[in-house]
């Protein structure tokens, strides 16, 4: 419809027609009393938390925030269709109200914090410290501004964390799993289990007629939604990724040469020195044994009354990335042979000594020739992929359908004319050439003929699709689906006979019968599985099975499907494992870690929802729908 709209106001008839359209479309609002879809809506109010408001533009600012960082960690922008459906704006609010609810009752009860406490903890932040490891207010103010914050009120902001946390911590900053709960989950996740166990099929199914017209005709009345046919789209997909344009690009020698001569500093091996480096408990000793070296003690003297050897002292020829940043400042401005005054080192205070200098050296063209085409060749691809999103964009915007603007920039689109939800053809076959799976998901949460967003692939190209057509999902006649409704009807008869059969064996195994007998009369073997846990999917002989033998008595047989409907599984437990919970192992303490973060977290959430309560906590949907790009004007 909106392509339809552009193209119907692409000439001078057509805009007057719009306008005329658009114009009545006003007036009639006017007329039928719903103005104030242009005036706004009156409150301005998101939510309402105790006595504080959650403002329009405040909750925007930070929803736009949220959704730019998430953007940034996926590597593509969310936009507030995706983030509605996957619940996010009413994540982003619900903590929002929690955090303002705790707000409100941390004022009640009198709680604060200097402003020296603040500046403390702000400057102790690693984030905001510089290489000599103090606070850096450059670094600082450049930081907060790239997290769009100013510095007023990032301290706020984090004024109240502080103060959150004083309440939070004293409700659930210190608590404990209990060792029940420990020896419950130590045998859920490390018991262990060997079972005995015979596989039942087709074979042991008995004789089963073929189904006459009635029954299967019964059958595919009552299983209707088995058979129907899924719903198909028709997808012209254009992938543009950096590999694919890359193959385009050549890179002359002459234009090799040009780019080195005007980057030559990239090419620049980075020079290296061999040191000695002596490592001091304090300045004291370190400085006093600097003093003996300035009178003539050699280095290596001082280093063997250390109880160090040559070797151990000997850094072989490293880099400045290499070395703690004082060391590598002092260690790179020495000449040969000078020795450093005590510098702080990672590990202590270390004098160092320069044997040996490797200065830095340019590498030649002719060296350099291969990484300088890779760097020139990326570059340009970077630039063209750039140039034709926009051409393309920029066709799309004129009313081209996807096909057309590929054509017009001399791409290629590919059109594949039915696909369903897994990405099969209707024959069943997978579906050649769909360059993403994220294409499937969303074309399928749009219309046929509306503009979409490309997809961002993580090396800078993109992936536009178009949804050209849709199929709907629909029933088939018997007729087309007959040998389906057949086998399908024949292997429910068997899945029926099996489960009997296994009911009967499990009741002679319960009566005494050894399963080596029952597998002997069967005509089958007996296998067993060893040391199973409750993630040994691939060893068990069905998840089904799986569940069941964590619910059986060691000695006891139970029985349950195998890895297809058509399969049973009876079985025997024959020994049952569980390791006692050693409470000085490392698994048991990040276990009880992990368990008492979850009580505390429960904590927190029960309180926090009392909170709210408490408080009173009201929500505008309409101002919220609004902010979450869920339509309508900005609110006065």
């Amino acid at each position: 419809m909106l392509r339809g709209l552009r193209k119907a106001s692409s000439n001078w008839l057509g805009k007057i027609i719009m306008i005329v359209v658009v114009g009545f479309l006003v007036v009639s609002f006017a007329i039928w009393g719903i103005g104030d879809i242009f005036r706004g809506f009156g409150r301005s109010t998101v939510a309402t938390v105790g006595s504080t408001e959650i403002g329009y533009e405040q909750f925007r600012q930070i929803y736009t925030e949220q959704l730019q960082r998430i953007g940034a960690q996926i590597g593509r922008p969310v936009t507030p269709e995706q983030a509605r459906a996957a619940g996010i704006d009413r994540q982003i609010l619900q903590q929002l109200i929690s955090e303002t609810a705790l707000d409100e009752r941390a004022r009640v009860l009198g709680l604060g914090v200097t402003d020296e406490t603040v500046a403390q903890l702000i400057q102790a932040m690693p984030a905001f410290q510089g290489a000599n490891g103090q606070f850096n207010p450059v670094i600082f103010q450049q930081r907060i501004r790239n997290a769009g914050y100013n510095e007023q009120r990032f301290v706020t902001e984090q004024r109240r964390f502080i103060i959150r946390n004083q309440l939070t911590d004293s409700i659930g900053g210190d608590v404990t799993a209990p060792k029940v709960m420990l020896d419950a989950a130590n045998r859920f996740q490390n018991e262990k289990r060997t079972i005995e166990f015979i596989t039942l099929g087709a074979a042991q199914a008995g004789d089963i007629p073929a189904p006459t017209p009635e029954q299967i005709s019964t059958y595919y009345d009552e299983h209707k939604g088995e058979f129907r046919a899924p719903e198909y789209r028709k997808i012209v997909v254009l992938p543009l990724s950096t590999a694919d344009v890359a193959k385009w690009i050549q890179i002359s020698d002459a234009d090799a040469q040009k780019y080195y001569d005007t980057h030559k500093s990239r090419y620049v091996t980075t020079g290296e020195r061999q040191l000695q480096q002596i490592i001091f408990p304090s300045m004291e000793e370190a400085k006093a044994a600097k003093a003996r070296i300035d009178t003539g003690v050699p280095f290596t003297t001082i280093a063997t009354e250390r109880g160090l050897s040559e070797k151990e002292i000997d850094t072989g020829l490293v880099g400045k990335s290499a070395l703690a940043p004082a060391v590598a400042e002092a260690a790179f401005a020495l000449p040969e042979g000078g020795v450093s005054d005590p510098v702080q080192a990672r590990a202590g205070i270390a004098l160092v000594k320069v044997l040996k200098i490797e200065p830095d050296r340019t590498r030649t063209f002719d060296e350099a020739k291969e990484e300088v085409k890779t760097e020139l060749r990326a570059e340009r691809t970077r630039s063209e992929i750039s140039e034709k999103h926009d051409k393309i964009e920029d066709e799309r915007a004129a009313g081209s359908t996807l096909a057309e603007a590929a054509q017009k920039i001399g791409v290629v689109a590919t059109t594949i004319d039915a696909v369903d939800r897994n990405g099969r053809d209707p024959s069943g076959a997978p579906v050649v050439g769909l360059p993403s799976p994220e294409i499937l998901a969303q074309a399928f949460a749009t219309e046929a003929g509306v503009d979409t967003d490309p997809i961002r692939l993580p090396d800078g190209g993109y992936i536009w699709f178009e949804v050209a057509g849709i199929t709907p999902s629909h029933e088939r006649k018997l007729d087309d689906v007959r040998e389906q409704a057949a086998q399908k009807w024949r292997d429910a008869q068997v899945a029926e006979h099996l489960k009997k059969k296994a009911d009967e064996l499990l009741a002679k195994l319960k009566a005494g019968t050894t399963l080596a007998d029952l597998a002997a009369a069967e005509g089958v073997k007996v296998e067993t599985a060893s040391d199973l846990h409750r993630r040994s999917t691939d060893t068990a002989p069905s998840p089904a099975a799986l569940a069941a033998v964590f619910t059986t008595a060691k000695g006891a047989a139970g029985a349950a499907q195998g890895k297809a409907a058509t399969e049973q599984v009876v079985f025997r437990v024959t020994a049952v494992n569980v390791p006692p919970l050693d409470m000085q192992s490392a698994e048991t303490k990040q276990l009880a870690e992990t368990m008492a973060q979850a009580l505390s977290n429960d904590l927190l959430v029960q309180y926090s929802a009392r909170v709210q309560q408490d408080v009173g906590t009201t929500v505008n949907q309409d101002v919220f729908r609004r902010v979450a790009g869920g339509g309508g004007p900005e609110p006065e």
